[in-house]
């Protein structure tokens, strides 16, 4: 099952005392199906993980990138019509282009499963194609143990 990847638990494997990190990581591995990043999600790790990492860390991330350990998405000109749709229609939640392309690629994967902390966004936006999204690992029906 695809699972779309937001940037602070990516940030969170290279973050020696994340208090989250473990269980990011056993999330991760215990996926079958694509992980997908946004284009814009990889700016916006980059930038976090060089700050708060250092540089390694974001190299390790750009080997991560290469050997397709992820899935890098770009939007189309139509997906970008639909963000300014929706940066009209939540705008006093300001979620920004990072956060409205994850809403855009759970359409075309037609997933609503989002690895994220961002609980404030995700959990007042809906997916597009209705319901409401899954919040891991948070809304994880059979939660990783937690970190120790």
């Amino acid at each position: 099952m695809t699972l779309i990847v937001d940037t602070a638990p990516i940030v969170a494997l290279s973050e020696r005392r994340a208090p989250r990190r473990g269980t990011v990581r056993r999330q991760l591995l215990r996926e079958r199906g694509d992980l997908i990043v946004s284009a814009q999600i990889t700016a916006e790790i980059d930038y976090f993980m060089t700050e708060r990492c250092g540089e390694a860390a974001a190299l390790n991330f750009a080997r991560d990138l290469a050997s397709a350990n992820y899935r890098v998405e770009c939007l189309t000109d139509d997906e970008y019509r639909v963000i300014h749709r929706l940066m009209q229609q939540y705008r006093d939640l300001a979620p920004g282009l990072a956060d409205l392309s994850i809403v855009v690629l759970a359409y075309r994967f037609n997933t609503t499963r989002i690895l994220t902390f961002d609980q404030k966004h995700f959990r007042a936006m809906k997916p597009l194609q209705g319901g409401s999204f899954t919040l891991l690992p948070l809304d994880d029906p059979d939660p990783v143990p937690p970190d120790a």
